[in-house]
């Protein structure tokens, strides 16, 4: 009889931005700051205007309104160092 060998199943990285800290309705505009961005190795985040969001409060066709998103989170070496440089504390790493 042969042994099956399981291989272990890596957890998927989730990583979130709190839009009330950077971003269109936060404290810091992250065109300004992208010190997230600069921080990561593996380019897991994109920054881009907030065409097609769904807030209410926010004209989503302005130019003046920008976010920084996780694209690749897949890619996230969990390295930290976003969480790490991130003046406002606005994002958060889990798996």
């Amino acid at each position: 009889m042969s042994k099956i060998k399981k291989t272990k199943k890596k957890k998927k990285t989730k990583i979130k931005i709190d839009y009330t800290k950077c971003g269109e309705n936060g404290k810091v505009d992250p065109r300004d700051c992208g010190f997230c961005m600069r921080a990561c190795d593996p380019a897991v985040f994109v920054m881009h205007e907030t065409i097609g969001t769904e807030k209410k409060q926010i004209d989503p066709h302005d130019p003046q309104d920008w976010r920084i998103t996780p694209i690749w989170e897949s890619l996230c070496s969990r390295c930290f160092k976003c969480v790490e440089v991130c003046p406002e504390n606005a994002i958060t790493i889990t798996f």
